[in-house]
């Protein structure tokens, strides 16, 4: 590039040229001026800006060594100290807190060992029918799908309760993987309780639309019994096992694919169709106010109470996967049991005692729950004491009867026995002490007119017969399912009790009332779809699914 030229490169007179004019004036030759170039417009411009920056400039120069000279003729301020750097402050507080944690926690044992082995038995996935339209805890987008499913069986009703809405009827709900947190279902042997999967296995296990329509009936009672603080309560002797009462009463919402996640959706006449999310999530809530630290709940006053409240924790988790709600709660309350277990792997009444084995029933469906659930864990080692428990009260070579605390057999607790084999050693229909159990059952107590209305026997006898399946399921199904749904109170003069069962006979009636024999007259009718079955019949045989629950 051309150096642009300077101010100072403009000719000068002094640089001029003479060229000589051939023309003469006067006969003298006559010397001419010519200029090397024309200023520029730009130039000039230089010329008039170029000197007031330098002035100013120099202003500014002299101005500032003016207040330098000011400032050395004052004495300086005394400077104050440096705070202290961030880091050391924060080693400060690290210290406080590694200091609070040499310090004893309220509401643990501190004699519990610290360092216990605890492993998940397997992770397992059940053959279970694959329902990707309607996941569990899932928001219902297409209302016409609950509606053909609920026509579908009949069961579409008003409810007298709460006239002018619906019932929420199983087959009309949601069910499938975590809804709103977008988590895959926990535990895949519910995969049972969605919506599509509970038609097709209530009409292939032996439901029908009127045990649905009394299930839909019992869940509007159910939920009308609720308090206002999301609890339930006993109207029996043992009132103040609000704990249990609560635990139990969630159970036949879950069942029925009733989650936290849920919501009411309208009928094409524009009625409210009943939902129970709130519902459940009252519950839950309760009980996790109820737990203390260590794992146990208030209002829970035996191992009895404290496992009814765990399961109900581990199955909603086991539905929704929602770990920031459930996933900490559920798996203390499992800790506990695992704690509390007995010398002779039982579990007494109180933690660390030796019990019976009706108080491990539902110690082992609580920790099965656990077990089946994604990132919850359960010690083998506790398994392996419960399992000798059963054998040291078994009766038999084949260990087909069960007693209370010894070998001395009866129907309710072989019913116990039995289910808890199933779930710890994965015994199926051709295992020799399930048929021989299952038969001996059979010669006992069926349900039917005329016999005990003991819930607490039929709720235990009902799923084993229901896992052992085949002729003699059929047989049990079509006896209990038909009793149960006539002795609901369906008289719709009778609001507060209508859908409801008055209490039984026996234990659950005297110490649960009406509430407690509800609960388990649901779950049992639940039983179609609730767990999915370790074994199924195909083609005349029987294929085994997963052994889930036994020794690894």
């Amino acid at each position: 590039m051309s150096k642009r030229p300077k101010p100072d490169d403009v000719p000068t007179k002094t640089d001029a040229k003479p060229t000589a004019d051939p023309t003469k004036k006067d006969g003298k030759q006559v010397i001419m001026l010519v200029s090397g170039h024309e200023e520029t417009g730009q130039e000039r411009l230089l010329k008039k800006v170029i000197p007031a920056c330098v002035i100013s400039g120099a202003l500014h120069v002299a101005i500032a060594g003016t207040f330098l000279l000011l400032g050395s003729l004052f004495p300086k301020a005394d400077a104050k100290p440096a705070p202290p750097p961030p880091l050391a402050m924060e080693s400060e507080q690290e210290k406080e807190k590694m200091e609070d944690l040499t310090k004893l926690t309220e509401g643990l044992d501190t004699e519990l060992d610290t360092s216990i082995e605890v492993e998940r038995e397997a992770n397992v996935t059940i053959e279970a029918p694959k329902v990707t339209e309607d996941p569990i805890g899932s928001t219902l987008t297409d209302n016409k799908l609950a509606m053909d499913s609920l026509a579908a069986l009949g069961a579409l009703t008003d409810n007298p309760i709460n006239p002018g809405n619906l019932l929420d009827l199983p087959g009309g709900g949601i069910a499938g993987s975590g809804g709103a947190l977008g988590t895959a279902t926990s535990n895949p042997t519910l995969g049972g309780r969605s919506a599509a999967s509970r038609d097709r296995m209530v009409t292939s296990k032996g439901g029908t639309s009127g045990s649905q329509l009394a299930v839909g009936r019992g869940l509007a009672w159910l939920a009308s019994q609720q308090q206002p603080d999301g609890t339930w309560v006993w109207d029996g002797s043992h009132s103040k096992d609000i704990a249990a009462s609560t635990g139990l009463a969630l159970l036949p919402f879950l069942a029925a694919g009733q989650t936290h996640k849920v919501a009411d959706w309208k009928d094409d006449k524009g009625k409210t169709v009943i939902k129970y999310k709130q519902t459940v999530l009252g519950g839950l809530i309760a009980l996790l106010k109820l737990q203390k630290p260590d794992g146990s709940f208030r209002g829970s006053s035996n191992m009895y109470c404290h496992a009814i409240a765990a399961v109900a924790l581990c199955e909603a988790y086991g539905m929704t996967g929602d770990k920031s709600l459930l996933l900490g709660p559920a798996q203390r309350s499992i800790n506990y049991i695992m704690a509390g277990q007995g010398a002779d792997g039982s579990w007494g009444y109180q933690p660390r005692t030796n019990g019976d084995t009706s108080i491990v029933g539902w110690q082992i469906q609580a920790l099965q729950s656990a077990k089946l659930c994604k990132d919850m864990v359960v010690d083998k080692r506790v398994m392996e004491k419960a399992r000798s428990f059963l054998d040291s009260v078994a009766q038999g070579s084949n260990k087909a009867k069960y007693g209370y605390k010894g070998p001395q057999g009866t129907p309710t607790l072989t019913s116990v026995g039995l289910l808890c084999r199933y779930y710890l050693d994965g015994w199926g229909p051709n295992n020799p002490g399930m048929a021989d159990g299952v038969e001996y059952l059979r010669k006992s107590i069926m349900p039917g007119k005329g016999k005990k209305f003991d819930m607490y026997y039929y709720y235990y006898a009902s799923q084993v017969m229901h896992f052992h399946d085949g002729a003699i399921w059929k047989e049990w199904n079509v006896l209990m399912r038909d009793w149960l749904i006539g002795l609901q109170v369906t008289d719709a003069s009778k609001p507060r009790d209508f859908g409801s069962w008055a209490k039984d006979d026996n234990w659950m009636g005297n110490n649960t009332g009406r509430l407690g024999t509800t609960c388990m007259s649901l779950l049992t009718l639940e039983i179609y779809y609730r767990h999915t079955p370790l074994y199924k019949r195909d083609n005349g045989g029987l294929k085994e699914l997963e052994n889930i629950g036994g020794r690894q």
